[in-house]
């Protein structure tokens, strides 16, 4: 890991500034093919459990960014609203994203608006997009449809130099920080970091754009032995908790090399597990 290099001083201190998304107001351009619309989307919730838990706290910004420069050309929409899904709060996620019960009473979504702002975007953004898209497939068909990218899975931050790709500490390498798990504070802050003026080429959401358009392949270790699986955890394998499988990520070229991985470390003779196309549309869906 290190800091971004325009951000350190000659006498290698770093500066970072707060960033409050004031750039990033609507403003109206005519959309064209150059550019691609994207909204940038975050819930907050009662907590973890995709199946029951209720969104508490919505947030979208629709931007559209040009295909060969990766710039902001048009900040077209954007929504937040607080909800009240009828069930409480946990703890914890009070705790993290310092809503409180007292403070979503009452409050109610309009799912038309979120509607059109979605139907009208070209791609659905989210930093972990496969726990807000479970939340947002759940009450909005429409959702169900559209192609959704991942700012942790769809950019290589390793590959730019980064160890961890938790958005706050992402923000701060890049020199910034911000009031964050509010739900528009980190729809504006990812926005700011996947464009960053650092990047002159090969910004993030080029990169994130370029990968969303193409499917991927997920091989599940199924049957695998419960003693392998800090060697899975470790080849960043992740663990499906209802299906009771480790499963991961990868491109077509690597399926070969991966299936012998297991066959040796694994299962220590044949592959029993499989392999799977998931289409653009289908990605990050539970």
């Amino acid at each position: 890991m290190s800091f971004i290099k325009s951000i350190i001083q000659e006498n290698e201190t770093v500066s970072i500034v707060k960033y409050n998304g004031d750039d990033l107001e609507p403003n109206q351009v005519q959309h064209n093919e150059e550019v691609c619309r994207i909204c940038f989307l975050d819930v907050e919730t009662t907590g973890k459990n995709k199946q029951e838990d209720g969104i508490i706290e919505l947030a979208m910004k629709v931007v559209s960014i040009h295909k060969e420069t990766g710039e902001i050309v048009e900040v077209s929409n954007a929504y937040e609203s607080m909800n009240d899904p009828g069930i409480p709060i946990t703890e914890e996620a009070s705790l993290i994203n310092g809503i409180t019960d007292n403070m979503i009473s009452g409050k109610c979504i309009d799912w038309e608006t979120v509607s059109n702002i979605i139907e009208s975007s070209d791609l659905i953004v989210s930093h972990n997009a496969s726990f807000d898209r479970a939340f947002m497939d759940r009450v909005l068909p429409l959702s169900q449809d559209k192609i959704w990218a991942c700012t942790i899975n769809n950019i290589n931050w390793m590959e730019r130099g980064f160890s961890n790709s938790k958005q706050e500490l992402l923000c701060i390498w890049h020199g910034f920080y911000y009031d964050s798990h509010r739900a528009m504070t980190d729809v504006d802050a990812l926005i700011h970091l996947v464009t960053h003026e650092e990047y002159s080429d090969n910004k993030p959401v080029l990169e994130l754009i370029d990968n969303a358009y193409k499917p991927y392949y997920k091989i599940s270790a199924l049957h695998s032995p419960y003693e392998t699986k800090d060697m899975l955890k470790s080849r960043n394998y992740y663990w499906n908790g209802i299906d009771k499988y480790w499963w991961k990520q990868i491109d077509l070229e690597e399926t070969d090399s991966e299936i012998e991985w297991l066959k040796e470390s694994v299962y220590e003779g044949p592959f029993l597990g499989r392999v799977e196309e998931i289409t653009i549309v289908d990605k990050y869906k539970s």
